[in-house]
Protein backbone atom coordinates (compact mmCIF):
# COMPACT_ATOMS: atom_id res chain seq x y z
CA UNK A 1 0.00 0.00 0.00
CA UNK A 2 1.42 3.12 -1.00
CA UNK A 3 1.66 6.54 1.43
CA UNK A 4 -1.22 8.47 0.74
CA UNK A 5 0.92 11.73 1.17
CA UNK A 6 2.68 10.19 -2.46
CA UNK A 7 -0.27 9.56 -4.25
CA UNK A 8 -1.61 12.96 -3.09
CA UNK A 9 1.35 14.48 -4.47
CA UNK A 10 1.34 12.48 -7.72
CA UNK A 11 -2.25 13.38 -8.57
CA UNK A 12 -1.64 17.06 -8.22
CA UNK A 13 1.85 17.01 -10.45
CA UNK A 14 -0.57 15.18 -13.19
CA UNK A 15 -3.60 17.65 -12.67
CA UNK A 16 -0.93 20.39 -12.86
CA UNK A 17 0.35 18.71 -15.74
CA UNK A 18 -2.40 18.31 -17.65
CA UNK A 19 -3.86 22.26 -16.59
CA UNK A 20 0.24 23.41 -18.36
CA UNK A 21 -1.27 21.84 -21.32
CA UNK A 22 -4.72 23.56 -21.97
CA UNK A 23 -4.93 26.95 -23.73
CA UNK A 24 -6.90 29.18 -21.78
CA UNK A 25 -9.48 31.95 -23.72
CA UNK A 26 -8.09 35.51 -24.56
CA UNK A 27 -10.15 38.37 -22.51
CA UNK A 28 -11.94 39.22 -25.98
CA UNK A 29 -12.93 35.35 -26.58
CA UNK A 30 -13.93 35.37 -22.98
CA UNK A 31 -16.39 38.20 -23.64
CA UNK A 32 -17.38 37.20 -26.91
CA UNK A 33 -18.22 33.60 -25.65
CA UNK A 34 -20.38 35.43 -22.52
CA UNK A 35 -22.34 37.76 -24.96
CA UNK A 36 -23.19 34.70 -27.09
CA UNK A 37 -24.75 32.79 -24.55
CA UNK A 38 -26.40 35.91 -22.56
CA UNK A 39 -27.84 36.42 -26.11
CA UNK A 40 -28.67 32.82 -26.87
CA UNK A 41 -30.44 32.76 -23.07
CA UNK A 42 -32.60 35.62 -23.63
CA UNK A 43 -33.68 34.40 -27.02
CA UNK A 44 -34.70 31.03 -25.75
CA UNK A 45 -36.79 32.25 -22.58
CA UNK A 46 -38.42 35.06 -24.56
CA UNK A 47 -39.61 31.87 -26.83
CA UNK A 48 -40.32 29.48 -23.79
CA UNK A 49 -42.34 32.49 -22.18
CA UNK A 50 -44.33 32.83 -25.88
CA UNK A 51 -45.50 29.66 -25.97
CA UNK A 52 -46.15 29.58 -22.16
CA UNK A 53 -48.70 32.71 -22.86
CA UNK A 54 -50.13 31.19 -26.12
CA UNK A 55 -51.09 27.89 -24.68
CA UNK A 56 -52.24 29.55 -21.34
CA UNK A 57 -54.35 31.47 -23.58
CA UNK A 58 -55.60 28.29 -25.76
CA UNK A 59 -56.43 26.68 -22.46
CA UNK A 60 -58.64 29.33 -20.90
CA UNK A 61 -59.68 29.61 -24.03
CA UNK A 62 -61.15 25.88 -24.42
CA UNK A 63 -62.32 25.60 -20.51
CA UNK A 64 -64.21 29.01 -21.53
CA UNK A 65 -65.87 27.51 -24.90
CA UNK A 66 -66.12 24.07 -22.36
CA UNK A 67 -68.01 25.47 -19.53
CA UNK A 68 -70.29 27.98 -22.37
CA UNK A 69 -71.25 24.36 -23.84
CA UNK A 70 -72.29 22.58 -20.34
CA UNK A 71 -74.12 25.91 -19.37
Amino acid sequence: MQNPITVIRGTYENVVGELKKCTWPTRQELTESTLVVIVSVLLLSCYVWGLDSLSSALIKGLTRFASMLNG
